[in-house]
């Protein structure tokens, strides 16, 4: 299935700042209200279902054995429509 992009932004801050941003969605999926998401003249709002499907991953990019670069991605996934199934427990520490 093709993929398209309906919104993508990318910049760079502090910790502190990235975790209010979290904090924030956090809030809005824990209410059950839109997620808005706005940057650079570009917005999206997204209605989140009950269950969705929540990957978390952590990677490492570059040549073994030598420093690279890290990265933790956060995904929820649903169908148009329609929520997804629960697949059981992720917990953070």
């Amino acid at each position: 299935m093709p993929e398209e992009v309906l919104f993508e932004a990318e910049s760079h801050e502090s910790r502190a700042s990235v975790a209010a941003y979290l904090r924030a969605v956090a809030d809005k999926l824990e209410r059950g209200k839109p997620l808005t998401l706005e940057a650079d003249g570009q917005s999206i709002t997204l209605e989140v279902p009950d269950r969705t499907e929540f990957e978390v991953k952590a990677e490492r990019e570059g040549p073994a054995g030598q420093p690279g670069e890290l990265s933790v991605e956060f995904e929820l996934e649903w169908d148009e429509g329609a929520g997804s199934q629960d697949r059981g427990g992720l917990e953070i520490r």
